[in-house]
């Protein structure tokens, strides 16, 4: 009998203990299962999308002209800070340290927890963002402080503040090549230039991720890959030299603006490009008053213009080409020539007599250059100016390019008088960086190439070079290096301004009337300047553009002396030695 009760307790003994176990592994199950790890992952995880760090920007040599820096959401756990003196004390240390509006604080955290209820947990409210590092470092340093003085309940207090590290762009140069990169908003959208252009390469790929709920936990956030960085074709020394003419001659000649475009004709590669107005990148919100109405963010890709007699370069490599013409043909100018029954004069309104190419060149006579549109004709001169790039953009990889206008036969607006006007610059409107590109052409044997300002990506380690494109052979080789001695020979007499010593250089001035409602403005021009060097083998293109000069209404005298100044500043930075001696290094 004893032992049956034995066996029996020892049945319900082993019994209990097996239901103990089954509810441990219940209990361990339930623990581990799906539905638990979810239920863990929403109380102390919320998925968001984490943006990658934008890819930084740099200039030919490795100069940052674009970054990122490290900034700070504050914010405070709302579980935590439940009163006034919560917030008055949050709101005095963020006031103290960071320069922050107490009030503005006081009010939003307060507010806050007035409109919850207090028996329902609470979120994390941000007061503040775009905090800079070291305003952080002093709110830590301050709470540091506080919590090392006996009898300071800090936790009460300020133990509810919290920091979320995240990146905003930054321009260590400020404005230098503004009109180049553009700029970033506090979304990560870029816009206008380079940060426009290629906004989804530099932002990368946003990625869901879970991260922690609690703000202090922000060190378990994980990494995303960032953005790919560009390399631009861009040289910082270059870029900075131009800036600082520009602003000099703007200063000089009393011009509403200008721009300078330095480009290597071989490639395409641009090695400055700066126009007027600039702003602080760093002050984006400063656009609209300096980017004012009418104005354009980058004139060179932007503003299309009557660009005037340096397009008579084109017109003579066309009747080149083409035979209409050759260097030795002569024209006898009488001071007028009427093109579909409209008379057309010289700049001067002077007769010049007897002229070869180079002679009507040298002296910029219009009647002679309209003359010489007749001999190609109609077809040919249009088909030549659209092979040369003109009333299409050039492709160049920065946001906002112009098409500018090449009235066309069949067009309302066309009439045959045209023809003669747009053999000399007036009519017809282009950007500087058409002009750049097409004069690529003769300055490369013919071949022209598309301008870009990208030079390589980095993206995972490993840098992609961009190749450079032909986009055309509107003229021969042979016509190129005829036009190309020819327009040397003829800066040398046209203008001795923008003569360099010790260096051979190609060029036209370009003064252009400005169009106005009902005519051209009487009282103001834009003058420009394109040339090249050194002319048997050149490494540069620069064109010149200025707006309404008040010192002199013509390019000769305005725009010639800056393409000397610039060209004089070129040689050095870009090692390029003189002629004489440069000939002899390469037993020439």
């Amino acid at each position: 009998m004893i032992n049956l009760k034995r066996w029996r307790f020892q049945f319900i003994q082993f019994f209990l203990g097996v239901i103990g176990i089954l509810i441990i592994v219940k209990i361990y199950s339930y623990q581990t299962s799906p539905e638990a790890e979810a239920f863990r992952i929403g109380t102390e995880f919320a998925y968001t999308t984490l943006y990658p760090a934008r890819g930084d920007i740099y200039d030919r040599n490795g100069n940052l002209l674009a970054g990122n820096i490290t900034v700070y959401e504050v914010g405070v756990d709302l579980n935590i800070v439940r009163d006034n003196n919560n917030a008055d004390a949050i709101a005095l240390a963020l006031s103290v340290n960071a320069g922050l509006d107490y009030a503005d604080i006081y009010t939003k955290i307060i507010d806050s927890i007035k409109q919850t209820d207090p028996n329902i947990p609470l979120n994390y409210l941000v007061v503040a963002d775009y905090i800079p590092a070291d305003s952080v470092k002093k709110i830590r340093a301050y709470i540091k402080d506080l919590a090392n003085k006996p009898g300071t309940p800090i936790e009460s207090k300020l133990g509810g503040i919290g920091f979320k590290a995240h990146y905003q762009r930054f321009y260590p140069e400020n404005s230098l090549a503004s009109n180049v990169i553009g700029f970033v908003t506090l979304d990560n959208n870029g816009y206008f230039g380079v940060e426009q252009e290629y906004n989804n390469l530099l932002a990368g790929i946003p990625t869901n991720v879970l991260v922690p709920i609690n703000p202090n936990r922000a060190e378990e956030i994980p990494q995303v890959e960032p953005g790919a960085s560009l390399i631009l074709t861009i040289d910082r020394e270059i870029q900075s030299a131009m800036e600082s003419i520009l602003d000099k001659t703007l200063d000089d000649s009393g011009s509403d603006s200008g721009t300078i475009v330095v480009m290597d004709p071989r490639n395409g590669e641009i090695l400055a490009m700066t126009s007027t107005p600039r702003m602080d990148l760093n002050d984006y919100m400063s656009f609209f008053d300096i980017i004012k109405d009418g104005t354009f963010f980058n004139r060179a890709i932007s503003q299309a213009y009557e660009p005037g007699s340096v397009l008579k370069i084109l017109t003579l490599a066309t009747a080149l080409d083409t035979g209409a013409v050759q260097t030795t043909t002569t024209f006898l100018d009488t001071g007028v020539i009427v093109v579909g029954g409209v008379p057309l004069t010289n700049w001067d309104q002077g007769a010049w007599g007897l002229q070869d190419m180079l002679g009507c060149t040298q002296h910029s006579l219009n009647v002679c250059f309209a003359w010489i549109a007749t001999q190609i004709g109609t077809d040919n001169f249009y088909a030549y100016m659209k092979k040369f790039g003109l009333g299409h953009t050039t492709g160049i990889d920065m946001a906002g390019e112009a098409t500018g206008r090449l009235k066309l036969p069949g067009d309302k607006d066309w009439y045959k008088v045209d023809l003669g006007i747009n053999a000399f610059g007036q009519a017809l409107s282009v950007t500087p960086i058409q002009m750049v590109m097409a004069a690529s052409a003769i300055a490369n044997n013919g071949r022209m190439v598309q301008p870009h300002i990208l030079y390589a990506t980095v993206e995972n380690g490993t840098q992609q070079n961009k190749n450079y494109e032909v986009v055309g052979n509107p003229i021969s080789p042979q016509t190129a290096q005829t036009l190309n001695e020819l327009l040397a020979e003829s800066l040398n007499t046209e203008t001795s301004l923008a003569e360099v010593d010790g260096y051979r250089m190609a060029g036209k001035t370009g003064t252009a009337s400005i169009p106005i409602f009902g005519g051209y403005d009487p009282s103001f021009t834009n003058a420009s300047f394109i040339g090249w060097g050194p002319v048997d083998d050149p490494k540069f293109m620069v064109y010149i553009w200025l707006e309404k000069p008040k010192s002199s209404t013509w390019s000769s005298e305005v725009a010639a002396p800056v393409f000397k100044e610039v060209v004089e500043k070129l040689v050095v930075l870009m090692g390029i030695p003189p002629d004489q001696i440069r000939l002899q290094m390469t037993g020439q």
